[in-house]
C-alpha cells in the first residue's frame, strides 16, 4: 500500500472506479433531463425497445468480460493487483470489453429515456475513462507484463 495516494503498489492507480463514473454519469443526465428536457428518439422509432437492446447488450458483454476474468483468475477491481493477461473471450477482439460495454449501456440508456444528456455525458464520460483509467491501466500492464502486454497490445485493438 502506497502511504501517500492508498492505493496498491501493484494496481493502475486510475483517478475513479469506472462504475462510479458510469453512475455519475447516467444520474447526472437524468437530473439534466428532469430540469430541461432534450429529447431526440424520433417518434416513430420505438425508443424503449431499441434502447432496452442496446442496454442489454451493453450489459451482456460487461457480464461476459467479468466472467472471462473470473475464469482467468485475476482481479476485475481496479485497484486490486492483475495476475495476468486475459486473451480469451471478448479480449480477443478488444482490450476493453467492460468499458465497451459501459458506453453501450449508457447510450441504452439515452434511446430509453430519450434524453440528449446522457448522450452528451457520454463524452465527459469516456475522457475520464480513456484518460484517467484506461491510459493508468496500460501503463500499468506494460511495467508489469512488459513484452506479453506489448504483443497482445499490438494483436487487439483498444476498442472494436
Amino acid at each position: 500500500m502506497n502511504e501517500t495516494t492508498g492505493k496498491s503498489a501493484d494496481s493502475s492507480g486510475a483517478v475513479v472506479h469506472p462504475p462510479i463514473a458510469w453512475v455519475l454519469a447516467v444520474g447526472g443526465g437524468l437530473v439534466l433531463d428532469r430540469l430541461y428536457p432534450l429529447p431526440f428518439v424520433p417518434d416513430a422509432v420505438p425508443g424503449v425497445v431499441i434502447g432496452g437492446i442496446v442496454f442489454l447488450a451493453g450489459l451482456a458483454l460487461l457480464i461476459w468480460s467479468a466472467m472471462t476474468f473470473g475464469r482467468a483468475g485475476t482481479q476485475i477491481q481496479i485497484d486490486r493487483p492483475t495476475t495476468t493477461i486475459v486473451e480469451s473471450g471478448p479480449y480477443r477482439f478488444t482490450r476493453n470489453p467492460i468499458y465497451t460495454g459501459m458506453f453501450l449501456g449508457l447510450i441504452g440508456f439515452s434511446i430509453v429515456f430519450d434524453s440528449l444528456w446522457l448522450l452528451i455525458l457520454l463524452v465527459p464520460f469516456y475522457l475520464v475513462i480513456r484518460y484517467g483509467v484506461i491510459a493508468r491501466e496500460e501503463a500499468y500492464l506494460e511495467r508489469k507484463f512488459g513484452d506479453v502486454y506489448r504483443a497482445y497490445k499490438g494483436r487487439v485493438r483498444r476498442w472494436l
